[in-house]
């Protein structure tokens, strides 16, 4: 199934099932998670105890790297995406599933919070195939389902559920997945209105007069001509071309925010303006 076919069915199937009980999925790369303050998992909390329903995707590259570096295990990067062997993947995994994962949850429980974690192989949560370039990759991975119902099950529970991107194919081969294309299809999948993205950045940064400001919002048009002109670069095109893939259905934006901003989530979700917002 390709990834444009699992969107639509994404959409339908969270439509159907009535699943759109999540305030909005979050991403977060670990570098990020590490740096921001105990105010910003407070703040989750709070909003956890208020009703608000919410589901973190995170990353970890950083930890990632630094532990294959201690492993004496080499690392390198195909169009910022890791190239990824089985020895590589089992690091991966530890990292992301182990170490980040229930750092999140010990963070959030420790705010008030009630969090469950999991990967994406955990129930074939996320299930997936090899990417287009595999061959250059390796064991890299495109979203093609994600079963909503775990995700809603946990919610109903009352837990927030904290998802490593892992995914798995139906003879259980692991990929290595994006944290960002992770996020975008969980949001997809199952329904949320909104994704945001919490970044150590303000938002889509453009050279006005120049001076570097953030945006307040973008369409997909004009993140394509900044892509182009190279004002959108690096770490920064994951990130937005996961957004473009995510937006459809139900999921109607995806707001790219700082996380050490006060009370971010809060303002966010009261109507302030903060960010870069990227709409159709």
């Amino acid at each position: 199934m390709t990834q444009a076919n699992a969107n639509e069915v994404g959409g339908s199937s969270a439509s159907q099932a009535g699943s759109a009980k999540a305030s909005f999925v979050m991403k977060c790369g670990g570098s990020t998670l590490a740096a921001l303050p105990e105010a910003f998992f407070t703040d989750l909390a709070e909003l956890q105890k208020s009703g608000v329903k919410s589901v973190i995707v995170h990353g970890g590259g950083p930890a990632i790297s630094e532990n294959l570096e201690k492993l004496g295990i080499p690392t390198e990067f195909v169009n910022g995406l890791r190239r990824t062997t089985e020895e590589v993947l089992d690091v991966v995994e530890m990292v992301l599933a182990g170490t980040i994962n229930k750092l999140i949850v010990r963070r959030i429980q420790s705010a008030g919070g009630q969090a469950l974690g999991l990967s994406g192989s955990d129930g074939s949560l996320i299930q997936a195939e090899p990417v287009p370039n595999a061959a250059e990759v390796g064991l890299v991975g495109d979203v093609t389902y994600v079963e909503a119902s775990i995700v809603d099950g946990i919610l109903d529970l009352g837990y927030m559920p904290v998802i490593a991107p892992l995914g798995v194919d139906e003879s259980g081969q692991r990929y290595n997945i994006n944290a960002d294309t992770a996020a975008g299809a969980v949001a997809s999948f199952i329904g949320a209105s909104r994704m945001i993205v919490v970044t150590d950045v303000p938002g889509i940064l453009k050279t006005i007069d120049g001076v570097k400001m953030a945006l307040p919002s973008v369409t997909f048009a004009e993140i394509e001509d900044m892509i182009a002109s190279g004002e959108i670069y690096g770490g920064m095109i994951p990130k937005v071309r996961a957004a473009m893939k995510c937006i459809h259905g139900e999921v109607q934006e995806v707001v790219i925010v700082d996380g050490s901003e006060p009370r971010v989530l809060p303002r966010l979700l009261s109507g302030e303006q903060i960010g870069t917002v990227i709409r159709r």
